[in-house]
């Protein structure tokens, strides 16, 4: 009788954890690793293997020969049209693969699609906005790209020009809180860092944020990533970037978490290729 008094007892208090567990609206997540290929293209890798990439680029300094190496991908997310958020050829074709746009055709003038897609477990959809101040006048338009997969709800707001509207803001928000936010802040073209800060505190991402579409020591067209870092808390900045003077520690790959002893929102600036080993080879043969 005692056995089964303790049997019930347990039972009693799994389904008292798992409806308090429930309760705080935490989700069962996986991890899923983030890399980095300068200006806005990022790869995401689902706990499955599966890959989602974000608006491709064939700039060469990108790339650590200075020659495109393709890259793979199951799913391309392209923003917009211009032309180095578009060059899906540098990813290598595969028979299933799913090109995904943000806008209806491949104008300069063209008008927002609407992405709402569900690739095995996979959700993606889109919201539209402006690549500026002026509705689109001066660069088009620009889609947001909310991605949820693994448990984690990822944003991607392309090259995106301005603050966001409420409606704007709901409809990114929609299905709930965002945990990573991949934000462009190198100004001219795009929200610069001062304005990408407002944009944060908008969305609220919870977990990641990811700068994006800055200038780096290979590509100075644009301004660099530190108005957005300046006043930031030293312990919420992780740069695994060119800032980084040992080429060795330089990272354009990280695994996501939530670490309850991770500092939130962690901002992380990758490197634009993956750190360099040749130094460590050469000390092994010595």
């Amino acid at each position: 009788m005692l056995r089964w008094t303790i049997v019930i007892l347990l039972l009693l208090w799994l389904a008292w954890a798992g409806a308090s567990a429930g309760s705080t609206g935490e989700k069962p997540w996986e991890p899923i690793t983030i890399e980095y290929h300068g200006q806005s293209f990022y790869i995401i890798t689902t706990s499955k293997g599966k890959r989602i990439a974000f608006d491709p680029h064939a700039i060469p300094a990108y790339y650590p020969t200075g020659r495109i190496e393709l890259k793979k991908s199951d799913i391309i997310c392209i923003s917009h049209n211009h032309t180095d958020h578009t060059r899906t050829e540098v990813i290598e074709k595969t028979k299933d693969q799913k090109i995904l746009r943000g806008l209806k055709t491949l104008s300069l003038k063209s008008d927002w699609a609407v992405v709402n897609e569900t690739i095995g477990d996979i959700k993606i959809r889109t919201v539209g906005v402006y690549h500026d101040e002026q509705e689109g006048l001066l660069r088009g338009k620009n889609a947001v790209f909310i991605v949820e997969v693994d448990g984690w709800r990822i944003v991607n707001l392309g090259d995106l020009g301005h603050l966001l509207t409420p409606a704007q803001l709901k409809e990114i928000k929609k299905s709930g809180p965002i945990d990573v936010l991949m934000i462009p802040v190198g100004g001219i073209y795009t929200l610069n860092g001062a304005e990408a800060k407002k944009v944060v505190e908008q969305i609220k991402p919870k977990e990641y944020i990811f700068p994006m579409h800055y200038g780096t020591a290979v590509f100075e067209d644009i301004l660099k990533v530190d108005e957005f870092l300046d006043d930031q808390p030293a312990r919420n900045v992780v740069r695994l970037s060119d800032s980084e003077p040992d080429a060795t520690k330089r990272e354009n790959t990280v695994q996501l978490n939530r670490d309850t002893q991770r500092p939130r929102p962690l901002i992380v600036q990758l490197h634009y290729w993956p750190k360099e080993e040749k130094k460590k080879e050469e000390k092994k043969k010595k």
